[in-house]
């Protein structure tokens, strides 16, 4: 029986599941948007919300929580200070990301999802004039 056992495997071991899982944070907190696999999502999903409830109370101790998980000291600045902020004046617990199905891989057929960020800031665009 499978009680408690909750953990999407993905057929990969602990440290390579791991690896992915954060890759696919950082990319989503790095970009916004990421395009990957249904069951992918799925499991991404939690871990990142898991790390905005973290970053919802900024304190050292939870930078260091999320910092430990995402190994990136610029990454987690803007996680705290961009990217929380955010979620923070809306006052909600939970649900931050969301799961739009996109299709299906060509290869091998497996469905694809877009997982992206509820709120995201928005990149300023440097608008250069060329002088004449």
């Amino acid at each position: 029986m499978r009680h408690l056992n909750k953990v999407k495997k993905l057929s990969r071991e602990r440290e390579h599941r791991k690896a992915l899982l954060r890759n696919l944070a950082r990319s989503l907190f790095e970009n916004g948007t990421i395009i990957t696999t249904t069951v992918k999502a799925k499991a991404c999903k939690s871990v990142v919300d898991k790390i905005l409830s973290r970053a919802m109370e900024d304190s050292v101790h939870n930078r260091r929580i999320v910092n430990r998980f995402l190994n990136d000291r610029k990454l987690t600045k803007k996680v705290f200070d961009e990217i929380a902020p955010l979620y923070r004046e809306d006052n909600i617990k939970s649900g931050y990301t969301t799961i739009v199905k996109y299709g299906y891989r060509r290869g091998d057929n497996a469905e694809l999802s877009i997982l992206k960020l509820l709120k995201f800031p928005k990149k300023e665009q440097k608008n250069e004039q060329t002088s004449k």
